[in-house]
């Protein structure tokens, strides 16, 4: 997902972060608001830029091998 498309998930979300995962939906990283916004306005930035390029060392909130609960039945 590029940065744009980021920021118009939170905006119709209302929220102020998103969850990034990987190809196999394992939870690698979160992401701010205030992170896009920043490298969107970077001059670096451009179009091909995805979420997963800008986690650095603060992305990572939990073990990529975590496993997510599953509602008990």
């Amino acid at each position: 997902m590029s940065v744009e498309v980021a920021l118009a998930v939170m905006d119709a979300a209302r929220t102020g972060r998103l969850v990034v995962c990987d190809q196999d939906d394992q939870r690698i990283g979160l992401v701010t608001r205030t992170d896009l916004t920043a490298v969107r306005d970077s001059g670096a930035h451009t179009d091909r830029v995805r979420l997963r390029d800008i986690l650095g060392d603060h992305g990572s909130f939990t073990s990529p091998v975590t496993a997510m609960a599953k509602p008990s039945t």
